[in-house]
């Protein structure tokens, strides 16, 4: 393939995520670098924040590994042990199994980007840190439960 023309990128925006949590992620957005570039064993996007933006909610991979590397602006890092702002070329690992749920913010007035590397594993579940949430992925489905493993019937 070759080199990427980001121009002509698929752009990824919104979420997957159930009421309320779609709406708390306004001003994210990505561009599928690997899906352009026509990847299919990892995924590598450059994701978008505006001003007050969050990535995700919180949350950790059981399956899949995670990497991030600013290359614009200022992200906020929030882990469990707590926030820890990334300057361009900082990076962070997520190993998969971690149960330290992270999520990136911009917390400044200027957009930032970051790139995302993470394996793509047939069967995945993600775990929310802050609220009563997980999803399943597999099999081109994504099925959210509240973490005792019970259907999602919205916020507790």
């Amino acid at each position: 393939m070759g080199v990427i023309d980001q121009s002509a990128c698929p752009v990824k925006t919104g979420s997957i995520y159930p009421s309320p949590y779609r709406e708390m992620m306004q001003g994210r957005s990505s561009l599928r670098l690997g899906e352009a570039g026509g990847l299919t064993q990892f995924g590598a996007n450059l994701v978008i924040l505006q001003p007050g933006a969050m990535s995700s909610l919180r949350h950790w991979h059981l399956n899949e590994d995670e990497f991030v590397m600013v290359v614009q602006g200022i992200c906020t890092l929030v882990q469990d042990a707590g926030a820890t702002d990334l300057h361009p070329g900082d990076c962070a690992a997520f190993p998969a199994g971690h149960p330290d749920g992270h999520h990136l913010i911009n917390r400044t007035v200027a957009e930032a980007r970051f790139l995302v590397v993470g394996t793509k594993a047939a069967r995945e579940v993600a775990t929310y840190s802050d609220v009563d949430l997980r999803v399943e992925q597999g099999g081109g489905t994504s099925t959210f439960t509240y973490k005792d493993g019970s259907p999602w019937e919205g916020p507790r």
